[in-house]
């Protein structure tokens, strides 16, 4: 498993959360001003990717993201993305967050498939850089710290060798197996099958660096060669083209990573999960990340929300209230049984069980202090409430 990959799945994970968020924020724009108390408006929608963008290449949050470490669970990535969004003016129900995290998940699963070579998942991640810079042309604060994140980014990564880049790849890979959510953007354009499992083509452009198969050469012992022979390759190659630009700023020449929801097309952004899609009963190694995310619910965001409730947005993503609500509850209904209810009430034994709970919480908290192993992605999600 490779330790560089986190930093990476950030990056154009959050990338690919901007391009929908701003596509759904412009399909819910009605209003050019803040004048209908209610309306999102054009200076809304430009508020909450500033704010987004700001957070998320604040030089402390990238100093914690850029230290060597294994990549998170998908519950924990879901948590750190999720309290991202919600950094801004804006607040996402459940049912769109889920769907926005498939949506992100499956758009970077494509463009790795689709990665000419290991070290273009660079170029991927700049095109998104490129593309993020361009949301925030009118705060050049905010357009300076995603400068230095790139030139960050460049110094930690230019130096890793060919295995390192592969080793990073198959990291992903693992990461993405047993994702099989089916998106109607791709489904429409045959990128992807009905079962969930993308197409890939067998013709076009081999890599950089690379020679176009189907040639055998043979030499003798003096590396002179003597003969030639073809051999049918099952598809359509072309000679490489140019290397893309590892630079700052220049071009990428790849295009993945590039904002796919340029064009309004709200039926585009539906997802479906398929029955290949596996589910993971396996004990929650993970449950601290829960537990931080419940006390931040109760504690420290709910100040939050009280200060900001005048000036926050709730928005629905992708469909009604009552849509949402239902694929909800009728995709726990299975699991009634394994739920258990919680209720809190403003007792004297409710006050006192909860403070041994809290002790109790203290308690395995130094205990995993002195194990800093088994509090994987604390540091960063505590970090975020502070931002």
């Amino acid at each position: 498993m490779s330790m560089r990959t986190l930093p990476l799945v950030f990056i154009n994970l959050g990338g690919e959360m901007l391009y929908i968020l701003d596509q759904r924020l412009k399909a819910h724009n009605t209003s050019e001003d803040n004048s209908e108390k209610g309306v999102w408006s054009e200076n809304d929608r430009k508020r909450v990717m500033t704010d987004i963008i700001g957070t998320m290449f604040s030089k402390t949050f990238m100093d914690e993201l850029l230290k060597p470490q294994q990549l998170y669970s998908h519950r924990t990535m879901k948590t750190v993305l999720t309290r991202l969004a919600h950094t801004s003016i804006m607040r996402l129900n459940l049912a769109s967050m889920d769907r926005l995290y498939e949506l992100m998940i499956m758009a970077f699963k494509y463009q790795v498939f689709l990665c000419p070579r290991p070290k273009d998942l660079l170029l991927i991640s700049y095109n998104h850089m490129d593309t993020i810079r361009e949301f925030v042309t009118d705060t050049p604060v905010v357009g300076n710290q995603v400068d230095e994140t790139q030139r960050r980014i460049i110094e930690v990564y230019s130096s890793l060798s060919e295995g390192e880049f592969q080793l990073l790849r198959q990291t992903l890979l693992i990461f993405f197996q047993d994702m099989h959510v089916r998106v109607s953007l791709f489904l429409k354009n045959h990128l992807q099958n009905p079962n969930g499992c993308f197409v890939l083509a067998t013709s076009g452009p081999v890599p950089h660096g690379i020679n176009v198969p189907g040639l055998i050469r043979s030499f003798d012992r003096k590396g002179r060669e003597v003969r030639r022979s073809e051999f049918p390759t099952g598809g359509n190659y072309t000679s490489p083209i140019r290397e893309g630009c590892f630079d700052l700023h220049g071009d990428r020449v790849i295009r993945l990573g590039l904002n796919m929801y340029s064009v309004n097309h709200l039926e585009e952004t539906h997802t479906s999960k398929t029955h290949s899609v596996k589910t993971d009963d396996s004990p929650n190694l993970m449950a601290k990340e829960e537990l931080n995310l419940l006390a931040c619910l109760m504690g420290s965001m709910k100040v939050e929300n009280t200060a900001k409730a005048e000036s926050s947005f709730r928005i629905n993503l992708f469909t009604t209230d009552e849509e949402e609500q239902a694929g909800t509850s009728g995709g726990t209904q299975q699991k009634l049984s394994e739920v258990i209810n919680i209720q809190a009430i403003q007792d004297e034994q409710t006050a006192t069980e909860l403070a041994q709970i809290a002790g109790q919480f203290a308690t395995e908290e130094d205990t995993e202090r002195r194990n800093p192993s088994s509090s994987k992605g604390d540091d960063l999600l505590a970090m975020m409430d502070d931002l």
